[in-house]
């Protein structure tokens, strides 16, 4: 259809995943016009519970943490303008060696045949003109993010729609920024040694392996009140911590790596609808 308007579809592990990779983009892209559509794959049951209960500990009530966290979503969803939420409601397989990876109905058990077709009648669906999800190691290994992807580029094989497609990632000067932000703001954040400051560096990318940076500073105040509306979440408040002025300064450049694209946009570019409009 002619008038069918531009659409960005970001799939995501978690609740609260949206925000902190692709809040600005997010924000900014709802900002000019373009459909927003959020896919979350999990129900965060294994976050963090009311007063910061952690999942195995008395009073962490998986199902009550999916309720919470979902309402938490729909708010941060208000916030940046998302045009349309799915969530695919897999149980969240917490971290990589947590026995609930392999808990009954977990994502991390789900056969990515399964995900990779339900996703794909959405991408059906929205027909999305751009597509974002993480790399092959769910940018920093955690499982859900690791099959997030697998879910999303298999999907992409089963339709015949051609989006530029997006791994998100960050610029390894950015990490060690971040590092020492994370310091500054959670005191109990010891000094990392050797062995752990390069553990954090591969987490990143060398800058000129970054093919797209979108400059949403513009719209950081509403990444950070798309943060704090997953206040629950313990690895959130340090993020709060610091402000929407620092905020914005660490967090208002998002980045990512271009993997499949039909438009021969030059790269680098400073737009995901490079060549799309």
């Amino acid at each position: 259809m002619a008038d069918r308007p531009l659409t960005l579809m970001a799939v995501h592990a978690h609740p609260d995943d949206e925000a902190t990779g692709t809040g600005g983009v997010l924000a900014r892209y709802a900002a000019e016009g373009v459909r927003t559509v959020l896919v979350t794959c999990t129900d965060g049951g294994c976050g963090d519970g009311p007063a910061g209960v952690k999942p195995g500990e008395p009073g962490h009530d998986p199902a009550a943490v999916a309720l919470m966290r979902r309402q938490e979503l729909e708010a941060s969803c208000e916030v940046l303008k998302i045009s349309d939420l799915e969530m695919l409601d897999y149980a969240d397989s917490g971290m990589m060696g947590w026995p609930s990876n392999e808990a009954p109905g977990s994502f991390w058990r789900t056969p990515v045949a399964e995900g990779a077709a339900r996703l794909a009648e959405l991408i059906r669906h929205y027909r999305p003109d751009v597509v974002v999800t993480y790399d092959e190691n769910g940018f920093y290994g955690h499982p859900d993010h690791i099959q997030a992807h697998r879910i999303t580029m298999a999907a992409l094989e089963l339709t015949d729609l051609t989006p530029k497609v997006y791994w998100t990632a960050m610029p390894r000067a950015t990490m060690t920024r971040f590092g020492e932000a994370m310091r500054e703001f959670g005191a109990e954040m010891p000094e990392p040694d050797s062995a752990e400051a390069a553990e954090i560096a591969e987490i990143g990318l060398p800058d000129e392996e970054i093919t797209t940076w979108v400059d949403a500073t513009a719209f950081s105040d509403q990444k950070f009140d798309a943060l704090a509306a997953h206040a629950s979440q313990g690895e959130n408040i340090f993020f709060l911590k610091m402000g929407k002025e620092r905020f914005g300064d660490l967090m208002g450049m998002e980045t990512f790596v271009r993997v499949k694209d039909t438009t021969g946009a030059a790269l680098p570019e400073n737009d995901l609808f490079a060549g799309l409009r």
